[in-house]
């Protein structure tokens, strides 16, 4: 998913505005909130991917099956693999933050 896109859906999602100009906080209905755990999981996959790929480099060593044809792309699944499920579970937090960030404002009432 491109970041900018992201970014894009975010802002339109969080900024909804009425014919007079003035921001309307609507509660996010439960098909909003899973679209937004969706992707604040992905992007924290795509954020730890790379992160995970450089550790098995680093531990792999060099084996005489990484030259086996297909190796780095089967070793590539597997990081991707291993990247969605961290990020499914909680992942290092990154999701959190986004998913917190999305929230709308707690406005105390006074009025």
């Amino acid at each position: 998913m491109n970041v900018a896109l992201l970014n894009v859906a975010l802002f339109a999602s969080r900024n909804r505005m009425t014919a007079a100009n003035s921001p309307v906080v609507k509660p996010a209905t439960k098909k909003e909130v899973a679209k937004n755990e969706k992707a604040a999981r992905d992007f924290e996959a795509m954020q730890l991917k790379p992160l995970l790929d450089s550790l098995q480099k680093t531990f792999a060593g060099n084996s005489e099956d990484a030259n086996t044809p297909g190796a780095s792309d089967y070793r590539l699944m597997g990081t991707e693999a291993l990247a969605q499920s961290i990020a499914a579970r909680g992942g290092i937090g990154i999701g959190q933050l986004i998913l917190r960030h999305l929230q709308p404002p707690k406005v105390s009432g006074g009025g």
